[in-house]
């Protein structure tokens, strides 16, 4: 990939070419921000420019060096990447195990988000993570010469991921690469990667997307009007990955709003009623089936939903980006029930629900406290 092909980031394409030039490549970075604003595309254009950066740029030589990176087949670069166990490996699973299934992803589309690979894989109910088998992995590569004689590069996407053992095992390599190594940590959440090695780390922030950038790309590259650009630039604030699902009417994002909708009804009437409280605990039961990254995904989608609903009750329209599927549901009406006086209670409620999920806590419980600590959040009175 060129960094002509990554959507925005200027300045942040400029700085890393930049250190190439100057010669001052850092040997281990942080690159800090959601999947769908280009980290793993611009990881990978650094590659290439730091892999070929030895060869004249219209020489025989650089084509066939890009060439390969373009193709994810470069010797010289490596990947580290969340994984689990399936079918075929039923232990101690690495990276290297799916570096065909990497290659397919990531040149259908670089900006996908982790939910998205582990659907590819087919192991979307469990959990993608890197561990002390992938360290050791990462470790035996980079001891190695270079193939091509210059730099290495190890790519590490969605490094949160790595777990406390991983996270030690790496730090000394971290801090002390190997001579002409440079380690990409890609990541969505700065505060899941071990503070020893986020110290270890140069940190490169990217911001989102702007809606002119995002439908620009949409109307040069997609058969849709201006008009239909816009509104899904809109919508995906900032992520082209979500806009993408947007163009191909993704249903998974319908599913949350019809799981969204019948919760907060739910609740809203289970004051009192007992008949209600019977209905959360049979959607508690519906989303605890669900594999742990689905309700993750859930939980973040009720977070944004719930700003957004604040954002419309405050009348901060430009904002606003949420368009219903259910007819029967309008954000509008919804608004004035969450406000200064609940929203945060909501939101530390859906955050601990996600910190317990992510460490496979017993999910019915987990829905059904989340379920009754909303019943009580969503009749607050908003202060006057």
């Amino acid at each position: 990939m060129d960094f002509s092909e990554v959507i925005g980031q200027e300045h942040l394409k400029s700085h890393l070419l930049t250190t190439i030039e100057n010669g001052r490549i850092p040997h281990s970075q942080l690159f800090i921000g959601k999947a769908g604003c280009g980290i793993l595309p611009i990881a990978l254009s650094y590659a290439k420019e730091i892999l070929c950066h030895s060869f004249s740029k219209d020489s025989i030589e650089y084509e066939a060096c890009a060439n390969k990176v373009s193709k994810l087949a470069h010797p010289d670069l490596h990947f580290a990447m969340p994984v689990n166990t399936n079918d075929a490996i039923k232990k101690n699973p690495v990276s290297s195990h799916f570096s065909t299934e990497w290659r397919a992803f990531v040149l259908n589309n670089p900006y996908a988000a982790l939910y998205d690979w582990l659907q590819f894989l087919g192991i979307e109910k469990k959990q993608g993570n890197i561990s002390k088998y992938e360290a050791e992995d990462i470790s035996k590569k980079l001891s190695l010469k270079a193939y091509e004689g210059g730099y290495k590069v190890m790519i590490i996407w969605m490094a949160d991921k790595m777990n406390i053992e991983c996270s030690n095992k790496l730090l000394k390599l971290i801090e002390e690469p190997p001579e002409k190594t440079v380690l990409l940590l890609l990541t969505e959440n700065e505060e899941k990667v071990l503070g020893t090695i986020q110290s270890r780390c140069q940190k490169l922030h990217f911001p989102l997307l702007s809606e002119e950038v995002i439908a620009t790309q949409l109307t040069n590259n997609y058969d849709i009007t201006d008009y239909v650009a816009k509104s899904i630039s809109h919508q995906a604030n900032g992520d082209f990955n979500k806009a993408l699902h947007l163009i191909s009417n993704n249903e998974e994002d319908a599913e949350f709003e019809k799981w969204f909708v019948t919760w907060v009804r739910t609740a809203f009437r289970a004051k009192g009623n007992k008949a209600s409280i019977n209905d959360l605990l049979t959607w508690s039961e519906l989303l605890a089936k669900e594999g742990r990254e689905t309700q993750k995904k859930f939980l973040g989608y009720c977070l944004e939903l719930f700003r957004q609903a604040m954002l419309k009750n405050y009348k901060v329209d430009s904002l606003i980006y949420f368009e219903s599927n259910d007819f029967k549901f309008s954000l509008e009406k919804f608004a004035p029930f969450v406000h200064q006086n609940n929203i945060f209670g909501i939101m530390k409620a859906l955050e601990e629900a996600e910190y317990h999920v992510e460490r496979n806590g017993n999910a019915k419980i987990i829905f059904t406290d989340l379920s009754i600590q909303l019943t009580r959040l969503i009749h607050k009175k908003e202060l006057v």
